[in-house]
């Protein structure tokens, strides 16, 4: 198993020193990297091999090993590959729940209690949206996956991804102008950056499709 830094990670730090919330983003990225080994111990569990954890400017990023064998299965096997991405991904906020319960019921300062609570619900609001690569947009793409089939749902997530991420800047520059949380104004800019990144997979990936369409179609035509 590969382990990888991101060097942004400390221009990260240096900003949030400059606009004194670098204790906010401590502990955020503290509950970030719980939230990551939530999904790594679910994924241990369902019998996943982990292959790489990357320590980013929002946390951990931890991804399995999956070979050609693991999808090209029987129908009800390959749903069931689906149903094990679909806890993994749950698996993350489900832990972020548990940090507040435990939080609630450890005796801290008030003020310590009301960041880390902050954090962890704030981690799980935006890992829970459905915008694909966070949780919530891998749940809902596993479920379309297993209603509509893998190209459809790669469809389907994409364009849901994108309406959700104008619903959210649009509402949350109302939090960042009278909020102030520089914290929120970065997930923004990261939550975009990964939509720009998809989309330039699933338009690579809907070319191939159509390629192989095509090639069906005039085979068929013959």
């Amino acid at each position: 198993m590969r382990f990888k830094i991101d060097f942004k990670i400390f221009l990260f730090l240096i900003l949030f020193y400059f606009t004194k919330q670098v204790e906010t983003y401590a502990v955020i990225i503290l509950f970030a990297i719980i939230h990551e080994m939530g999904h790594l111990l679910a994924g241990i569990l369902l019998g996943m091999k982990p292959e790489s954890i990357e320590l980013m400017p929002y946390g951990l990023r931890v991804s399995f090993k999956l070979t050609p064998n693991d999808y090209n299965k029987q129908i009800s096997k390959g749903n069931l590959l689906v149903l094990k991405k679909i806890l993994v991904a749950l698996a993350g906020p489900l832990t972020n729940i548990l940090m507040i319960i435990i939080i609630l019921n450890i005796k801290m300062n008030i003020f310590s209690n009301l960041i880390c609570i902050y954090a962890n619900l704030l981690l799980i609001f935006f890992n829970l949206l459905p915008i694909y690569p966070l949780d919530g947009g891998r749940v809902l793409k596993g479920i379309l996956h297993m209603l509509f089939g893998k190209n459809k749902s790669e469809k389907y997530i994409n364009n849901i991804s994108l309406i959700t991420l104008i619903l959210v800047t649009f509402l949350s520059s109302f939090a960042i102008y009278y909020i102030k949380n520089i914290a929120i104004f970065i997930i923004i800019i990261f939550l975009w950056i990964l939509h720009i990144k998809q989309d330039k997979i699933y338009m690579q990936k809907a070319k191939i499709y159509n390629l192989i369409k095509k090639s069906i179609e005039i085979e068929e035509n013959k």
